[in-house]
């Protein structure tokens, strides 16, 4: 319990964690810029930049198809 506790105490800006969730989406990752992230990561601004991401990504999808659909249709 006292791991999960001080793993929420991590020092890394919402920020930092939200360009760390999306350098793994994309895939590119030095091994040592990866060790340090884990290191400092925050796991609950990990699952909030997470969702975020998703949402983003989803959301941009769905104008993409929107889009080539509504212009194959026409």
């Amino acid at each position: 319990m006292d791991e999960l506790k001080d793993a929420v105490k991590r020092k890394m800006s919402f920020a930092q964690t939200m360009r760390a969730v999306l350098w793994s989406f994309i895939g590119l990752r030095k091994g040592a810029d990866h060790e340090n992230d884990m290191a400092r990561l925050n796991p609950v601004h990990v699952i909030i930049a997470g969702l975020i991401a998703v949402a983003v990504f989803i959301t941009v999808l769905i104008f993409i198809v929107r889009a080539v659909v509504g212009n194959a249709a026409a």
